[in-house]
Order: C-alpha cells, then sequence, then structure tokens
C-alpha cells in the first residue's frame, strides 16, 4: 500500500463491529478500521468500504490473504478505492484454510457486487 495511505500502530484503534451478510445468508462478524491502518502477520478476509453515513457502509472490494501485513499491490483495484474514495478496512481474522476464506469472499462478492472486484 502507497505511504499515503499507511497509518501508523498508534492508529490501529478499531471502531466496531459490522455485520456483512452474504447470499448464503451467513453472517460475518468484521472489525471496522480507518482505511491505510497497518496489521500484524496472519491470515484474514477484508473489505475496503466507504462510509456513507456514520455505521452505513458499501462495499467497494472484497478480498483475503494469507498474511494481512504484506501491503496490497493490486494497482488496479488500488486506482478504483481512491476514485470510489474508500474510507474504511473491514477485518475478520482468520485460522480458517484459504479455501474456507475465499468461499467467504465469494460468498459476499455474490450479493454486494462491489465496484473494485468487478475491475479484476
Amino acid at each position: 500500500m502507497p505511504d499515503a495511505f499507511r497509518r501508523t500502530s498508534a492508529d490501529m484503534s478499531d471502531l466496531g463491529i459490522h455485520l456483512w451478510t452474504g447470499q448464503s445468508g451467513q453472517k460475518y462478524r468484521y472489525t471496522v478500521y480507518m482505511f491505510g491502518t497497518v496489521f500484524g502477520p496472519g491470515p484474514a478476509n477484508y473489505i475496503f468500504a466507504r462510509e456513507g453515513r456514520p455505521g452505513h457502509f458499501l462495499p467497494l472490494y472484497f478480498g483475503q490473504t494469507d498474511d494481512l501485513s504484506e501491503p496490497f499491490e493490486d494497482h488496479i483495484a488500488l486506482e478504483c478505492l481512491k476514485q470510489n474514495r474508500v474510507t474504511h478496512i473491514h477485518v475478520r481474522h482468520s485460522d480458517a484454510r484459504e479455501e474456507i476464506r475465499r468461499a467467504e469472499r465469494s460468498d459476499l462478492i455474490s450479493v454486494w457486487n462491489p465496484t473494485c472486484n468487478a475491475m479484476r
């Protein structure tokens, strides 16, 4: 992630929990952070989102990773996120296998159809 989007660990306090519902009806609990927060290592699902009004988020991109501390380097998606005024990242840390994290991501994409996933 470019340095302009990075926040220090001192800024890493979470902003609460947000529930996202997949097409399957499964509800997923994500912790909300400001966009640009830097995380420690570990597998996770994440959502880049824009807050329209307090507590109401529009998902822009759903992803999953083996290591959340690694920079997000999808330059096409980053440009899309900037154009769509991303404000937050929602994170769900998970020790689940990659195929389970991918299934969660697909479940959410199927119902929300986020703009920046459609760029891929």
